[in-house]
């Protein structure tokens, strides 16, 4: 594969320096995002800034890629589509542009990352699989150089994916398959460490997003995703979508969806906005 062609969702570390070595050489237009990101913890741009992949733009998944956080939507919602658009020209992309996202490894923001951009109407967008952890065990290349980029030109188009909201989530999950993804003792409300009510959708079926990695973070190959998502009746007619706590977890799921063929929806509230209103109900146990 040459980095002229559209890799799919996931490219390796092999695929990502051919495409660096062609951008320099022919000026490819190819963004590398540095999103690592850790739930609750300090920016980790200090990180970026002590090494990252050569040319890669910072971005901050709560700050730069998510909403304001609200009474509703959930803890990550939806940016503004104005205010994602001036973040990603600040950062270079062009409506023709390629983008390669990656992390520290496990894969939760550069997937979020990858769902947001494909949301906002960007066509070419892949995730690093297995992210900065990945990259170096290859021994690619690190720099500690700030890049300097033009501002893009691209156009934020929303809507260019499915989404869901709590209506929606509560009919998929009786017509359809929800997938709750998060760890089995959240979904059956034995514990809670986030949201101020523990339990599930009513109906939603539980594959946690560790059922679909190897130890390394990677997602497992798309055969393997298939009859995983298969043994929970999910087939290629079945309307499917996923959610977690508050949209990130779930949108790397809709990201195993896809490698594994399928066309799923995002909750991006998550429960984090399903809770937010008492009066909706709340299931626990399997």
């Amino acid at each position: 594969m040459t980095a002229t062609t559209n890799p799919g969702p996931l490219v390796g570390p092999d695929w990502l320096r051919d495409a660096l070595r062609q951008q320099n050489s022919y000026q490819e237009p190819l963004t590398v995002l540095d999103v690592r990101w850790r739930l609750g913890q300090p920016s980790a741009r200090p990180d970026y800034l002590s090494g990252h992949i050569p040319g890669a733009v910072f971005l901050d998944l709560s700050a730069d890629l998510t909403g304001e956080h609200g009474a509703t939507g959930g803890r990550h919602p939806l940016p503004d589509p104005a205010d994602l658009q001036r973040v990603l020209r600040a950062a270079g992309i062009r409506a023709d542009s390629r983008v390669v996202a990656y992390d520290d490894g496990d894969g939760l923001p550069a997937a979020r990352t990858w769902w947001t951009l494909r949301w906002a109407g960007l066509a070419d967008v892949s995730v690093l699989d297995g992210g900065w952890r990945a990259w170096t065990a290859a021994g690619g290349d690190t720099d500690t150089a700030v890049p300097e980029r033009a501002p893009g030109d691209v156009t934020v188009r929303p809507g260019q994916l499915p989404v869901l909201d709590a209506d929606g989530a509560a009919r998929l999950a009786a017509d359809g398959v929800l997938l709750d993804v998060r760890a089995a003792e959240r979904y059956r409300g034995e514990t809670e460490p986030i949201d101020p009510v523990a339990g599930h959708i009513p109906g939603a079926v539980n594959v946690p997003k560790t059922d679909t990695t190897d130890a390394d973070g990677r997602l497992l190959p798309a055969d393997t995703l298939r009859a995983t998502y298969a043994a929970h009746g999910v087939t290629a007619d079945t309307a499917i979508g996923a959610y977690c706590g508050s949209g990130v977890t779930a949108a790397h799921t809709v990201l195993a969806l896809t490698v594994a063929g399928f066309h799923p929806a995002l909750y991006v509230g998550s429960w984090s906005d399903w809770v937010s209103d008492p009066s909706r109900p709340v299931a626990t146990g399997d």
